[in-house]
């Protein structure tokens, strides 16, 4: 039979056909902390492009470098805490999403609002 694979008993296996249901895949268990963090970085990634887009707005860059790079910084910090979201399973995963939370807090100098930010 063409499309059809058999057992070593020679009895049809459907699942082996093409276009043939498969079993859904097992979904692997998160933890409380994998789940928290990773909806704490994914709305964190929001603030911090909205945060970038007031260092430009407000121009609270220092001077010589050029206001636009505050949205450069809050995009790019945004895809980072999301990328950090998919290795939270790992420790440092976890040390990782400390350390843009601990980095969001130094850009405290540059407005207040993002130490605040960055506290919460």
């Amino acid at each position: 039979m063409a499309g059809v694979s058999q057992d070593a008993s020679g009895a049809a296996d459907p699942a082996g056909a093409p276009g043939a249901a498969r079993a859904p895949r097992v979904r692997r268990q998160r933890g409380a902390r994998e789940s928290l963090a990773s909806i704490v970085l994914g709305f964190e990634s929001i603030i911090v492009f909205l945060g970038g887009l007031a260092l430009y707005g407000l121009k609270a860059l220092p001077a010589g470098i050029e206001q636009w790079w505050g949205i450069v910084v809050g995009v790019v910090l945004a895809i980072l805490l999301i990328a950090t979201s998919g290795v939270l399973r790992h420790d440092w995963g976890i040390a990782l999403g400390w350390f843009w939370q601990l980095l969001i807090i130094a850009g405290g100098f540059l407005e207040p609002a993002l130490a605040v930010v960055g506290l919460i």
